[in-house]
């Protein structure tokens, strides 16, 4: 499928982009480019392929939350902005 200037414009428009003149023949090709690669996904042959919902079979890939002592704290709170009792000390996320 080609991508016309006028559809470009019209996916732009909804996507509120302000395109300028010299960038409109640079997306039409970026975007072909992307149409053409999901037309290729489209169409491979998938015969004869196991289903596959992951990599890795399903297995529990975390490890355990283990507290595990530091001896060097020094070294590794050398560059903090900011440190507290031997801890890094971060500014507030959440009132």
């Amino acid at each position: 499928m080609k991508m016309t200037r006028e559809e470009l414009l019209y996916i732009a428009n909804l996507a509120s982009l302000n395109l300028e003149e010299n960038e409109i023949d640079n997306y039409l090709e970026n975007l072909q480019d992307i149409l053409n690669f999901a037309d290729i996904v489209n169409n491979a042959k998938t015969d004869g392929l196991d289903v596959t919902v992951g990599a890795n079979e399903g297995k529990n890939v975390f490890r355990k939350d283990e507290v595990e002592i530091f001896e060097d704290t020094k070294s590794l709170l050398q560059n903090a902005e900011e440190k507290e009792q031997n801890m890094f000390k971060i500014p507030k996320v959440i009132n």
